[in-house]
């Protein structure tokens, strides 16, 4: 009776202790952002993608999302829309920003 108490200790331990991971997978880079040039080498999310040299900070800035939108409608709503189409910086990281 001892051995299985024993066998039964050690197994519910090996399950208790057992290490498990779980985790996004990575994405296939850091960023790359959108451009519209077809000669560009790498392409991501159906846009071709900047050259790392040549990004700037203007790429992940959009000037008016700071502005509030008219409200003044049946909902009491606005929404300014950022994606990749008008804030390149955001091609694969998986976000859109829509704040107001």
């Amino acid at each position: 009776m001892a051995f299985k108490s024993f066998v039964l200790t050690i197994a519910i331990l090996a399950v208790v202790t057992s290490i498990s991971h779980a985790s996004d997978p990575s994405p296939l880079q850091d960023f790359c952002v959108a451009v519209n040039d077809s000669m560009a080498a790498v392409f991501v999310n159906g846009k071709f993608c900047k050259d790392p040299k040549d990004v700037t900070a203007d790429d992940f800035f959009k000037s008016d999302l700071n502005v509030p939108g008219n409200t003044s409608n049946q909902l009491g709503s606005a929404v300014t829309a950022a994606n990749v189409n008008n804030l390149p910086g955001l091609n694969t990281l998986g976000i859109s920003v829509s704040p107001y």
